[in-house]
């Protein structure tokens, strides 16, 4: 069995079983989700609001990643709040837990939709940024993965789940997810030749 081909394979297999959810937790299909969260981020750039990405370890790589990609590729006002320097002053003086949750605050305001990455969907710094979030009013897209029953996934106006307990997959299936919805948002169309 060639490993690297297995594991491309489980990886698709995995980025296919998305399941979203709606704020009622009603099930969405993907396709139709991927272009709802990009006019979702276009109207909110449209508005004069901007995007804000959360995320802890590997999912704070991704949320650099895509504020960059959003802003210069997508034209939209986008930030990742992982900077060394507010990480480390907000939690040493109001813990961890609070560190974005503090940011949104600072920063956030009625209208902007904050980008909420947990492979988990337990980080309390993400829970607690996304009710933040949710009391400035604030629009709210998360991704997570693991268990099925993880809090963040019922917490967001378009919540995307992968069924998968490897964060590699998970965190490769986040980052391709939000890549879709920019580039599909920018008007990118399957080439018929390459199938």
């Amino acid at each position: 069995m060639n490993l690297v081909q297995s594991y491309i394979e489980t990886l698709s297999a995995r980025l296919q079983g998305t399941e979203v959810t709606d704020a009622t937790g009603a099930p969405v299909d993907a396709e139709s989700a991927t272009l709802q969260a990009g006019t979702l981020a276009r109207r909110t750039h449209a508005n004069g609001n901007k995007l804000m990405f959360i995320g802890n370890g590997g999912s704070a790589g991704i949320c650099s990643h895509m504020a960059i990609d959003y802003s210069k590729n997508g034209g939209l006002r986008s930030l990742a709040f992982n900077d060394g320097a507010a990480l480390t002053c907000l939690g040493n003086d109001l813990g961890y837990e609070n560190v974005f949750a503090k940011q949104v605050e600072f920063h956030g305001c009625a209208g902007d939709l904050l980008i909420a990455i947990s492979s988990s969907g337990r980080s309390p710094n993400i829970l607690n940024a996304v009710a933040q979030a949710r009391a400035q009013g604030l629009a709210i897209l998360t991704l997570s993965g693991f268990a099925a029953d993880n809090p963040l996934r019922r917490q967001g106006d378009l919540n995307f789940y992968l069924p998968d307990s490897n964060y590699g997959f998970v965190e490769i299936g986040h980052l391709t997810l939000l890549h879709a919805v920019l580039d599909i948002a920018m008007g990118w169309k399957p080439d018929p030749t390459k199938r």
